[in-house]
């Protein structure tokens, strides 16, 4: 039976998160192909008898591409912050627009690469280490008021990492760790449960 059972959790291992993954892929696959694709392909199989799968998703890229285009060249900030805020008064568009929009900036800009090192602070309270990145330095005003040198800290939430505390924290406590970025933003997603392997090395 013990064989039994190490064998079942070892391929559960193996084989579960390969079934999941190509399960979501396939889901979001027909998902975004849906949207447009139906309509699309009913006018084909209606006119010409046949369906093109996947058609949903270019003309989905398509839009997307274009509506960057047009943004870009022709709207100006004002106008795009003008439209934020008469779009965000409708019901429940308020509660999820913001953190959508928070997430998609985080997944496909580049808000990580600011982060300059992966560091461990004493945070919330002294004996607890957070781990948290170094995104700026040189708070002259705040260092001679202090009297010390401060060096600004972004310490994320878990299991999301779109959100956090910023906080100042003296640069002899700051404790530079050899992580990278994207290994440090991996064990924030997981709650610790991912340890890149570099963590073993």
């Amino acid at each position: 039976m013990k064989f039994i059972r190490r064998y079942l959790i070892t391929g559960v291992m193996v084989v579960l998160p390969v079934l999941l993954t190509l399960f979501l892929f396939i889901w979001l696959f027909q998902f975004l192909d849906g949207l447009l694709g139906r309509f699309i392909n009913r006018l084909l199989l209606r006119e010409y008898g046949y369906t093109v799968p996947g058609l949903g998703i270019i003309f989905a890229f398509l839009i997307v591409f274009f509506a960057g285009f047009f943004v870009t060249h022709f709207v100006s900030a004002k106008v795009l912050n003008i439209f934020e805020r008469w779009f965000v008064r409708f019901p429940l568009i308020k509660q999820i627009y913001p953190a959508v929009k928070k997430i998609v900036s985080f997944l496909f800009t580049n808000t990580h690469a600011r982060f300059r090192k992966t560091v461990l602070i004493e945070y919330p309270s002294r004996g607890l280490y957070s781990i948290g990145f170094i995104t700026s330095e040189g708070f002259e005003h705040f260092n001679k008021k202090t009297g010390k040198e401060l060096v600004g800290i972004f310490v994320p939430s878990t299991p999301g990492p779109f959100t956090g505390f910023f906080v100042m924290v003296p640069k002899e406590e700051v404790i530079v760790v050899d992580i990278s970025v994207e290994d440090a933003l991996k064990i924030l997603i997981s709650g610790g449960v991912v340890m890149p392997e570099a963590m073993y090395s």
